[in-house]
Protein backbone atom coordinates (compact mmCIF):
# COMPACT_ATOMS: atom_id res chain seq x y z
CA UNK A 1 0.00 0.00 0.00
CA UNK A 2 1.34 3.40 -0.89
CA UNK A 3 0.64 6.65 0.89
CA UNK A 4 0.45 9.90 -1.03
CA UNK A 5 1.81 12.90 0.82
CA UNK A 6 0.67 16.26 -0.44
CA UNK A 7 3.21 19.02 -0.23
CA UNK A 8 2.02 21.93 1.88
CA UNK A 9 1.54 25.03 -0.25
CA UNK A 10 4.41 27.47 0.06
CA UNK A 11 3.69 30.50 2.20
CA UNK A 12 3.50 33.83 0.44
CA UNK A 13 6.69 35.80 1.07
CA UNK A 14 6.58 39.54 0.31
CA UNK A 15 9.69 41.19 -1.06
CA UNK A 16 11.81 43.52 1.05
CA UNK A 17 10.52 46.50 -0.94
CA UNK A 18 6.89 45.45 -0.34
CA UNK A 19 7.52 45.23 3.39
CA UNK A 20 9.29 48.57 3.39
CA UNK A 21 6.25 50.23 1.80
CA UNK A 22 3.83 48.32 4.05
CA UNK A 23 5.55 49.40 7.25
CA UNK A 24 5.79 52.96 5.95
CA UNK A 25 2.00 53.00 5.51
CA UNK A 26 1.49 51.65 9.04
CA UNK A 27 3.84 54.21 10.55
CA UNK A 28 1.91 56.97 8.78
CA UNK A 29 -1.37 55.65 10.19
CA UNK A 30 0.10 55.50 13.69
CA UNK A 31 1.65 58.96 13.45
CA UNK A 32 -1.67 60.46 12.36
CA UNK A 33 -4.01 58.65 14.76
CA UNK A 34 -2.11 57.45 17.86
CA UNK A 35 -2.18 60.74 19.75
CA UNK A 36 -0.50 59.39 22.90
CA UNK A 37 0.80 55.97 21.90
CA UNK A 38 2.96 57.21 19.06
CA UNK A 39 5.29 59.01 21.48
CA UNK A 40 6.17 55.61 22.92
CA UNK A 41 6.70 54.15 19.45
CA UNK A 42 9.37 56.76 18.66
CA UNK A 43 11.71 55.53 21.41
CA UNK A 44 11.69 51.90 20.23
CA UNK A 45 14.33 50.33 17.98
CA UNK A 46 13.18 50.55 14.36
CA UNK A 47 12.11 46.91 13.98
CA UNK A 48 10.00 46.97 17.13
CA UNK A 49 8.60 50.38 16.18
CA UNK A 50 7.54 48.94 12.84
CA UNK A 51 5.88 45.95 14.49
CA UNK A 52 3.95 48.08 16.96
CA UNK A 53 2.88 50.40 14.15
CA UNK A 54 1.56 47.38 12.22
CA UNK A 55 -0.49 46.25 15.22
CA UNK A 56 -1.82 49.77 15.72
CA UNK A 57 -2.78 50.06 12.03
CA UNK A 58 -4.61 46.73 12.34
CA UNK A 59 -6.55 48.02 15.37
CA UNK A 60 -7.24 51.30 13.57
CA UNK A 61 -8.79 49.37 10.68
CA UNK A 62 -10.98 47.48 13.15
CA UNK A 63 -12.01 50.76 14.79
CA UNK A 64 -12.83 52.35 11.44
CA UNK A 65 -15.13 49.44 10.60
CA UNK A 66 -16.97 49.45 13.92
CA UNK A 67 -17.18 53.27 14.12
CA UNK A 68 -18.73 53.69 10.65
CA UNK A 69 -22.14 55.07 11.57
CA UNK A 70 -23.19 55.22 7.92
CA UNK A 71 -23.86 51.46 8.07
CA UNK A 72 -26.01 49.36 10.37
CA UNK A 73 -24.63 47.50 13.37
CA UNK A 74 -25.28 44.22 11.58
CA UNK A 75 -23.30 45.34 8.54
CA UNK A 76 -20.44 46.51 10.72
CA UNK A 77 -20.33 43.16 12.49
CA UNK A 78 -20.25 41.43 9.11
CA UNK A 79 -17.50 43.70 7.77
CA UNK A 80 -15.42 43.05 10.88
CA UNK A 81 -15.79 39.30 10.39
CA UNK A 82 -14.78 39.65 6.73
CA UNK A 83 -11.75 41.73 7.73
CA UNK A 84 -10.73 39.11 10.30
CA UNK A 85 -11.15 36.38 7.72
CA UNK A 86 -8.72 38.27 5.50
CA UNK A 87 -6.34 38.62 8.46
CA UNK A 88 -6.44 34.88 9.11
CA UNK A 89 -5.80 34.09 5.45
CA UNK A 90 -2.79 36.40 5.39
CA UNK A 91 -1.44 34.93 8.63
CA UNK A 92 -1.84 31.47 7.11
CA UNK A 93 0.48 32.48 4.26
CA UNK A 94 -2.00 33.37 1.52
CA UNK A 95 -1.06 36.26 -0.78
CA UNK A 96 -2.30 39.77 -0.03
CA UNK A 97 -1.57 43.23 -1.36
CA UNK A 98 -3.02 45.02 1.69
CA UNK A 99 -0.10 46.92 3.29
CA UNK A 100 -1.54 46.58 6.80
CA UNK A 101 -1.85 42.80 6.41
CA UNK A 102 1.63 42.52 4.88
CA UNK A 103 3.15 44.35 7.84
CA UNK A 104 0.98 42.64 10.47
CA UNK A 105 1.84 39.18 9.15
CA UNK A 106 5.55 39.96 9.20
CA UNK A 107 5.33 41.36 12.75
CA UNK A 108 3.24 38.44 14.00
CA UNK A 109 5.79 35.93 12.73
CA UNK A 110 8.78 37.90 13.99
CA UNK A 111 7.45 38.31 17.53
CA UNK A 112 5.27 35.21 17.81
CA UNK A 113 2.16 37.21 18.63
CA UNK A 114 -0.66 34.73 19.38
CA UNK A 115 -3.39 34.97 16.75
CA UNK A 116 -5.94 34.70 19.55
CA UNK A 117 -4.71 38.01 20.99
CA UNK A 118 -5.16 39.70 17.61
CA UNK A 119 -8.69 38.31 17.44
CA UNK A 120 -9.40 39.69 20.91
CA UNK A 121 -8.11 43.10 19.83
CA UNK A 122 -10.62 43.09 16.98
CA UNK A 123 -13.52 41.86 19.10
CA UNK A 124 -12.70 44.50 21.71
CA UNK A 125 -13.39 47.25 19.18
CA UNK A 126 -16.83 45.78 18.51
CA UNK A 127 -18.05 45.64 22.11
CA UNK A 128 -19.79 49.02 21.92
CA UNK A 129 -21.69 47.89 18.83
CA UNK A 130 -23.70 45.50 20.96
CA UNK A 131 -24.99 48.40 23.03
CA UNK A 132 -25.55 50.90 20.25
CA UNK A 133 -27.48 54.17 20.66
CA UNK A 134 -30.32 54.32 23.14
CA UNK A 135 -33.86 53.90 21.96
CA UNK A 136 -35.87 57.16 21.91
CA UNK A 137 -37.28 57.79 25.37
CA UNK A 138 -35.13 55.14 27.04
CA UNK A 139 -33.61 56.05 30.40
CA UNK A 140 -29.84 56.38 30.61
CA UNK A 141 -28.37 53.55 32.67
CA UNK A 142 -24.99 52.23 33.74
CA UNK A 143 -23.75 49.53 31.40
CA UNK A 144 -22.08 47.50 34.15
CA UNK A 145 -23.29 46.62 37.62
CA UNK A 146 -19.95 45.90 39.27
CA UNK A 147 -16.35 46.97 38.89
CA UNK A 148 -15.46 43.39 38.00
CA UNK A 149 -17.74 43.66 34.97
CA UNK A 150 -16.05 46.93 33.99
CA UNK A 151 -12.65 45.30 34.45
CA UNK A 152 -13.65 42.56 32.01
CA UNK A 153 -14.59 45.21 29.45
CA UNK A 154 -11.26 46.98 29.99
CA UNK A 155 -9.44 43.69 29.52
CA UNK A 156 -10.88 43.30 26.03
CA UNK A 157 -10.24 46.86 24.87
CA UNK A 158 -6.98 47.69 26.68
CA UNK A 159 -5.33 44.89 28.66
CA UNK A 160 -5.06 42.74 25.53
CA UNK A 161 -3.21 45.65 23.90
CA UNK A 162 -0.73 45.48 26.77
CA UNK A 163 -0.24 41.75 26.26
CA UNK A 164 0.48 42.27 22.55
CA UNK A 165 2.86 45.14 23.31
CA UNK A 166 5.02 43.10 25.67
CA UNK A 167 5.31 40.34 23.05
CA UNK A 168 6.96 42.96 20.85
CA UNK A 169 8.90 44.57 23.71
CA UNK A 170 10.23 41.19 24.79
CA UNK A 171 10.12 39.63 28.28
CA UNK A 172 11.09 36.43 30.06
CA UNK A 173 9.41 36.63 33.46
CA UNK A 174 5.77 35.46 33.14
CA UNK A 175 4.87 37.95 35.88
CA UNK A 176 5.05 40.58 33.13
CA UNK A 177 1.74 39.37 31.71
CA UNK A 178 -0.40 40.17 34.75
CA UNK A 179 1.37 43.52 35.13
CA UNK A 180 0.72 44.34 31.45
CA UNK A 181 -2.97 43.59 31.97
CA UNK A 182 -3.05 45.97 34.94
CA UNK A 183 -1.19 48.64 33.00
CA UNK A 184 -3.80 48.44 30.24
CA UNK A 185 -6.53 48.77 32.87
CA UNK A 186 -4.87 51.97 34.15
CA UNK A 187 -4.84 53.46 30.65
CA UNK A 188 -8.48 52.60 30.03
CA UNK A 189 -9.70 53.92 33.38
CA UNK A 190 -7.89 57.17 32.59
CA UNK A 191 -9.68 57.33 29.23
CA UNK A 192 -13.05 56.64 30.86
CA UNK A 193 -12.52 59.42 33.41
CA UNK A 194 -11.41 61.89 30.71
CA UNK A 195 -14.20 61.02 28.26
CA UNK A 196 -17.25 61.08 30.55
CA UNK A 197 -18.95 63.92 28.72
CA UNK A 198 -18.43 62.43 25.24
CA UNK A 199 -19.47 58.94 26.33
CA UNK A 200 -22.65 60.14 28.03
CA UNK A 201 -23.48 62.03 24.83
CA UNK A 202 -23.44 58.66 23.06
CA UNK A 203 -25.60 57.03 25.75
CA UNK A 204 -22.67 55.19 27.33
CA UNK A 205 -21.94 55.14 31.05
CA UNK A 206 -19.00 52.92 31.87
CA UNK A 207 -18.91 53.59 35.62
CA UNK A 208 -20.41 50.60 37.47
CA UNK A 209 -23.80 51.03 39.09
CA UNK A 210 -22.34 49.96 42.45
CA UNK A 211 -19.89 52.89 42.29
CA UNK A 212 -22.61 55.35 41.34
CA UNK A 213 -24.71 54.15 44.26
CA UNK A 214 -21.77 54.35 46.67
CA UNK A 215 -21.27 58.00 45.69
CA UNK A 216 -24.97 58.85 45.91
CA UNK A 217 -25.29 59.36 42.18
CA UNK A 218 -27.52 58.17 39.37
CA UNK A 219 -26.85 57.84 35.67
CA UNK A 220 -29.01 60.94 35.12
CA UNK A 221 -26.62 63.04 37.21
CA UNK A 222 -23.91 62.52 34.61
CA UNK A 223 -26.21 63.62 31.80
CA UNK A 224 -27.71 66.73 33.39
CA UNK A 225 -27.67 69.86 31.17
CA UNK A 226 -25.50 71.55 33.80
CA UNK A 227 -23.43 68.86 35.46
CA UNK A 228 -22.40 69.57 39.05
CA UNK A 229 -18.71 68.65 38.77
CA UNK A 230 -18.36 68.83 42.55
CA UNK A 231 -20.98 66.11 43.04
CA UNK A 232 -19.35 63.88 40.42
CA UNK A 233 -15.82 64.37 41.79
CA UNK A 234 -15.92 61.56 44.43
CA UNK A 235 -16.84 59.05 41.71
CA UNK A 236 -13.99 60.13 39.46
CA UNK A 237 -11.57 60.20 42.41
CA UNK A 238 -12.52 56.61 43.23
CA UNK A 239 -11.76 55.40 39.73
CA UNK A 240 -8.58 57.53 39.61
CA UNK A 241 -7.32 55.85 42.80
CA UNK A 242 -7.84 52.47 41.15
CA UNK A 243 -5.94 53.66 38.10
CA UNK A 244 -3.06 54.89 40.28
CA UNK A 245 -2.73 51.44 41.83
CA UNK A 246 -2.49 49.97 38.35
CA UNK A 247 0.10 52.56 37.28
CA UNK A 248 2.29 51.34 40.12
CA UNK A 249 2.08 47.92 38.51
CA UNK A 250 3.15 49.59 35.27
CA UNK A 251 6.30 50.77 37.04
CA UNK A 252 7.01 47.18 38.12
CA UNK A 253 6.55 46.03 34.53
CA UNK A 254 9.20 48.34 33.06
CA UNK A 255 12.29 46.42 34.32
CA UNK A 256 10.74 43.12 33.18
CA UNK A 257 10.68 43.99 29.47
CA UNK A 258 13.77 43.96 27.27
CA UNK A 259 16.18 46.78 28.00
CA UNK A 260 15.81 48.36 24.57
CA UNK A 261 12.05 48.67 25.14
CA UNK A 262 12.07 50.01 28.69
CA UNK A 263 12.26 53.71 27.67
CA UNK A 264 9.25 53.30 25.36
CA UNK A 265 7.15 51.72 28.09
CA UNK A 266 8.27 54.44 30.52
CA UNK A 267 7.10 57.10 28.03
CA UNK A 268 3.69 55.46 27.61
CA UNK A 269 3.10 55.03 31.35
CA UNK A 270 4.31 58.55 32.13
CA UNK A 271 2.15 60.25 29.50
CA UNK A 272 -1.03 58.52 30.63
CA UNK A 273 -0.18 58.99 34.30
CA UNK A 274 0.43 62.71 33.80
CA UNK A 275 -2.88 62.98 31.97
CA UNK A 276 -4.63 61.51 35.01
CA UNK A 277 -2.84 63.90 37.36
CA UNK A 278 -3.70 66.86 35.13
CA UNK A 279 -7.35 65.86 35.49
CA UNK A 280 -6.88 65.72 39.27
CA UNK A 281 -5.29 69.20 39.30
CA UNK A 282 -8.42 70.47 37.53
CA UNK A 283 -10.49 69.01 40.39
CA UNK A 284 -11.82 66.32 38.04
CA UNK A 285 -13.81 68.86 36.05
CA UNK A 286 -13.89 66.97 32.75
CA UNK A 287 -17.16 68.63 31.74
CA UNK A 288 -16.05 72.21 31.08
CA UNK A 289 -13.44 71.15 28.51
CA UNK A 290 -11.61 68.05 27.36
CA UNK A 291 -8.45 67.60 29.41
CA UNK A 292 -5.34 66.58 27.47
CA UNK A 293 -1.60 66.92 27.58
CA UNK A 294 -0.24 69.57 25.24
CA UNK A 295 2.29 68.66 22.56
CA UNK A 296 5.11 70.40 24.51
CA UNK A 297 4.17 68.37 27.61
CA UNK A 298 4.34 65.14 25.61
CA UNK A 299 7.59 66.16 23.95
CA UNK A 300 9.06 66.79 27.38
CA UNK A 301 8.28 63.19 28.34
CA UNK A 302 9.57 61.94 24.99
CA UNK A 303 12.85 63.80 25.44
CA UNK A 304 13.41 62.16 28.80
CA UNK A 305 12.57 58.79 27.25
CA UNK A 306 15.15 59.32 24.51
CA UNK A 307 17.76 60.16 27.15
CA UNK A 308 16.91 56.95 29.00
CA UNK A 309 17.53 55.00 25.80
CA UNK A 310 20.86 56.74 25.16
CA UNK A 311 22.23 56.10 28.64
Amino acid sequence: MTTMVENAPAQFAPTASQLHVAYSVCRSISRAAAKNFYYGFVVLPRRKRNALSAVYAFMRRCDDITDDETTSREDRHQKLLEWLDGVHRALAGQPTDDPVLLALTDAQRAYQIPVGLLDQLAYGTAVDLDYGPMEPGAALAARYQTFEELRQYCYGVASVVGLVCIKIFGYRDPAAEALAERCGLAFQLTNIIRDVKEDVGMGRIYFPQEDLTRCGLSAADLAAPQVDAGRIRPLLEMEADRARECYRDGEELIPLVSEDSQPALWVLVTIYRRLLEKIAVKQYDVFSERVRLTVPEKLNVLGKGILKRLV
